[in-house]
């Protein structure tokens, strides 16, 4: 995936400005303090943003002139699970995602099904969305988007909301999922363990990736700027 001399503006402001960078690895992490661009850059890669200037192109897919390609091959959690859970039941929100690619109703309640047993929430198939827990909303809202079997996953503060075992369930589904379908991972996060877990990280802050590289290196960075 690469950025060429892209800006975001907002008004008469600047969201984010990415000169060049190219992302290659399976596992990269974002990290920085809050409104520093990094959702913006994530939405960046699957064309829920559109840069004001400059191109962005995902899985060789351009994200302004391809972007519902794009779509079909990327997937987007957002750090709210309940706003990505619109249907009365986990079951019929996965069943709502097949509905493009998955035409036979049967078929889709199928595909569904084994999407909710694949990541050990087929007990939570008919019950109310509104009643479930929040680690349980996000692992739903996670089978919403996994069903559809993307190339690459983008994850927006995934854990804000989790306690910790439900935030080391869900990144350990993650996990699973990226080694068995070879799924690329990109996940903005404040938790500094989870972002050291990855190949690359990016900081961000002020609209531009103020470093990148070792995860290691890049929050020790994070941590001297934080700390002033």
């Amino acid at each position: 995936m690469t950025f060429r001399n892209v800006r975001v503006l907002a008004g008469q402001g600047q969201l984010l400005e990415i000169p060049h960078l190219d992302l290659t690895e399976q596992r990269i992490s974002v990290i920085g303090p809050n409104g520093g661009g990094k959702s913006t850059l994530l939405q960046l890669v699957n064309g829920l943003v559109e840069p004001t200037e400059g191109r962005v192109s995902t899985e060789g897919l351009d994200t302004v002139e391809q972007g519902r390609q794009l779509r079909q091959c990327t997937g987007f959690v957002f750090s709210n699970p309940a706003a990505q859970l619109v249907m009365p039941t986990p079951l019929e929100d996965v069943e709502l995602s097949l509905r493009r690619s998955v035409r036979d109703s049967a078929q889709r309640r199928r595909a569904a099904l084994q999407t909710l047993a694949e990541l050990g929430i087929a007990d939570l198939a008919e019950r109310s969305s509104q009643e479930l827990s929040s680690g349980q909303q996000q692992l739903v809202a996670l089978a919403t988007v996994l069903t559809l079997r993307p190339r690459t996953l983008l994850l927006d503060e995934p854990t804000t909301l989790l306690d910790l075992a439900n935030a080391a369930r869900f990144t350990q589904l993650v996990r699973s999922m990226e080694r068995k379908h070879r799924i690329r991972t990109i996940t903005a996060t404040h938790d500094l363990e989870l972002a050291a877990a990855a190949e690359r990280t990016l900081l961000v802050a002020g609209g531009k990736v103020v470093a990148e590289g070792e995860p290691q290196e890049v929050i020790a960075a994070y941590r001297r700027c934080s700390t002033g």
